[in-house]
């Protein structure tokens, strides 16, 4: 019976991840098809590599503070894990949900690592897991409203935007405190770092945007398309968002105006840096991110 359940559960794994490279692959092909690659060629040849190499640095910053955003979460639970070792597991988690799409969960592996080690209560771990994910899209959200000052000239989308962006605030608070009251503790504090993690990764952008040249009056356009796409790619659809993002920047460079080569240069490259960051997680594979004598003992997830 196990041996049934295990088998029908890796062909479920194993059809999300086809479909996913499937999308992936219609999304690139569709990009592709609407550029210029040697325009696309000249800009990244003329890049500023300094610049770019400050973009990856910021982008690890606010994957820092997401992991330390995470351990407040955990510490509400009384899962109590010095931020080394945090960091640690985060990176782990990072290299498995962009490097093994479909097959392992960074998100899952950490839920049974550690309601086996601290002998937490799944929902209290996976609460944990699920509230850290939605206080980085409210930040997220909250980045994108500001930005829509910017990029709008309409006032009906403003006041629904900001109108909206207050409303979240309120409904999160409202569902902690009514379902979650172990992690009301922890709210300012994750929502505040929420907030700064989008801010450092729109930094990252705006390295990535100097790297290239772009004209500084197409920096507001270029980062609300940024935000709009990372919204879009939470959506599991493709493999860690790349395909996705693209097509939202090249449509989205319609719309304004701007440059449609430039504005897939910026998404891939932001996408190459989310990849070198998270690859160093598969140290992590064989060494326990929470006892460095050996590999991990516990299961993963297939």
């Amino acid at each position: 019976m196990e041996t049934t359940h295990n088998r029908k559960s890796n062909a479920g794994n194993l059809l999300k991840l086809l479909l996913k490279i499937t999308v992936t692959a219609v999304c690139i092909w569709y990009v592709s098809g609407k550029i210029d690659f040697t325009k696309a060629g000249g800009a990244l040849r003329n890049a500023d590599w300094f610049y770019l190499l400050l973009g990856l640095s910021t982008f690890i910053i606010s994957k820092v503070i997401s992991a330390v955003r995470l351990n407040i979460y955990f510490k509400n639970i009384s899962i109590i894990l010095t931020q080394w070792d945090n960091i640690k597991l985060y990176w782990l988690g990072m290299f498995y949900n962009l490097f093994l799409p479909g097959s392992i969960s960074g998100d899952a592996y950490k839920v049974i690592l550690l309601t086996k080690r601290f002998r937490i209560a799944y929902k209290k771990t996976t609460a944990a897991i699920l509230l850290d994910r939605f206080s980085g899209l409210l930040g997220l959200g909250l980045i994108l409203a500001a930005y829509s000052f910017f990029v709008f000239n309409e006032t009906l989308y403003i006041i629904v935007l900001a109108a909206g962006s207050i409303f979240s605030i309120i409904a999160f608070y409202f569902i902690i405190n009514r379902f979650f009251k172990d992690f009301i503790p922890g709210f300012t504090s994750t929502l505040i770092l929420g907030i700064l993690v989008q801010a450092i990764q729109v930094l990252c952008i705006y390295m990535i945007m100097l790297a290239l040249h772009v004209p500084t009056h197409h920096y507001s356009d270029y980062i609300f398309l940024f935000l709009v796409s990372s919204v879009v790619s939470i959506l599991p659809l493709t493999i860690g968002g790349l395909g996705i993002r693209e097509v939202v920047f090249l449509e989205g460079s319609v719309y304004f105006g701007l440059v449609q080569e430039t504005s897939v240069i910026i998404s891939i490259l932001f996408y190459l840096i989310t990849l070198l960051t998270s690859a160093w997680g598969v140290y992590y594979v064989f060494r326990n991110p929470l006892n460095e004598k050996g590999p991990s003992d516990e299961p993963l997830i297939s």
